[in-house]
């Protein structure tokens, strides 16, 4: 679960538009080069001092020839141990920044990325909590009052989130470039002919009985073979977005919620079986995916909960924004339509899925993990943010049909929930979603 964490963030973060200005890690890495340079001169510099006042003890008689390079070779030793020492400390200063520039592979640099997003977000909480506690200590003590209170601690959250906005940019910043010396084969060089199958372990090169060679790293393995037969059971990495909305009585038109902003978007791993040993059309498609279902309600209006009916009221301010999420821990299952035939690629008798026409009817269960509505609006010159977690009086399970139909990995999804979205409340309301559904095999 840690290394595809780390491979959906680096996917993720190639949808980011726009990085902060401020130091990347483009720019520290110019820094430390030039701070390379110039401990190199300045060195450079003391080496050549000292040598001088060597030589003029030679010629004035003070030390003998043998006795001059004696010592020159030791101010040569202390030299390089002394450029040696000060580069690790400017290493260790850039590496305190940017932590996957220690980490050679890309796995590594990926997983060291990742951990400092953890780490920027973990500081700044930590700072938040304080300065949240500072304030109620000056309301207890009747230094400010429960309204300056308030004030305070939306300004303090406002100001950590941007500064988490900030150092994650610098983060993002080395995603994309981690990405990209991926795509140019800077990190690693495969042989040519390579196809991905599912590994397990951390990071080694293998060879068969055949001597045929394997490159593996956790959740992926890279196999050298110009011509490779699919197992009877595959494996894929899922993922689907498009838009989201509710059915009420029976209908989606005239919806509460937005067309185009409403969206949902899952991701997952299933396993590809094929059912009959010798018969390729009909597949068995299981597996488990999160499911995270957005609708933003229209007409300035919010989701409130009175007793056990959760209704849209309008807010009494100008919402900028109004989002009502949903996340799921579901367990799909699809049966399974390929027309990619009974050939292998190189043409040979086999077998081989997602190469041609797909067709999957099924359905899935799971549980509601979080419930949380987002509302944002500005209140004077401040932006407001109001985040609620609760349930909503929302189901605590859930259960619906789901059908796909394209070509090779690329599929048009459709999505739709037998229970309702809310449990008593007297209107039911039935979430649907539809979009494009990629299967990585």
């Amino acid at each position: 679960m840690r290394n595809f964490t780390i491979y959906l963030v680096l996917f993720l973060c190639l949808f980011v538009s726009k990085i902060n200005a401020q130091e990347t890690y483009k720019e520290a890495s110019e820094k430390f080069d030039a701070k390379r340079k110039e401990i190199i001169k300045e060195e450079e510099i003391i080496f050549s001092a000292k040598l001088d006042q060597l030589k003029v003890q030679q010629k004035n008689g003070v030390i003998s020839k043998q006795e001059f390079k004696k010592q020159k070779n030791v101010l040569e030793k202390k030299r390089e141990l002394n450029i040696k020492e000060r580069d690790k400390l400017n290493s260790d200063n850039l590496f305190q920044q940017f932590p996957e520039m220690g980490a050679k592979s890309f796995e590594g640099r990926a997983f060291w990325i990742s951990q400092g997003i953890k780490k920027d977000v973990r500081e700044e909480k930590e700072l938040l909590k304080k300065e949240v506690e500072e304030v109620d200590k000056q309301l207890i003590e009747g230094v400010i009052t429960k309204k300056q209170a308030e004030e305070q601690k939306l300004k303090l959250a406002g100001f950590r989130a941007k500064t988490i906005e900030e150092k994650v940019s610098l983060r993002q910043e080395a995603l994309k470039k981690l990405i990209q010396d991926d795509v140019d084969s800077d990190l690693e060089v495969h042989e040519k002919h390579a196809v991905l199958g599912l590994g397990k372990g951390d990071g080694y090169i293998e060879k068969d009985s055949v001597g045929r060679k394997t490159f593996v790293v956790p959740a992926m393995k890279v196999i050298n073979s110009n011509n490779k037969n699919e197992k009877r059971s595959t494996s894929q990495f899922v993922l689907a977005f498009g838009a989201n909305n509710l059915i009420t009585n029976n209908a989606v038109a005239n919806s509460d919620f937005s067309y185009w902003k409403s969206r949902f978007f899952e991701w997952g791993f299933t396993y590809n079986t094929r059912i009959f040993k010798n018969y390729n059309l009909l597949h068995l498609k299981y597996g488990f995916s999160v499911m995270y279902n957005n609708i933003r309600p229209t007409d300035n209006r919010y989701y409130v909960t009175e007793e056990n009916q959760t209704n849209l009221e309008v807010f009494p301010s100008e919402l900028k924004n109004s989002r009502f999420k949903n996340v799921y821990l579901v367990a799909p299952i699809h049966l399974e339509f390929d027309f990619s035939g009974n050939k292998s690629k190189s043409g040979n008798s086999g077998f081989s899925t997602h190469k041609g026409f797909r067709l999957g009817v099924g359905g899935y269960l799971g549980t509601r993990m979080k419930t949380k509505q987002k509302l944002y609006y500005n209140n004077s010159e401040d932006e407001i943010r109001i985040k609620t977690k609760d349930d909503f009086n929302t189901n605590d399970f859930i259960y619906g049909l789901s059908t796909y139909i394209g070509y090779k990995a690329t599929s048009l999804y459709l999505k739709y929930d037998l229970n309702p979205l809310f449990k008593d409340n007297s209107v039911k309301q039935n979430n649907v979603s539809l979009g494009l559904r990629f299967d990585f095999n």
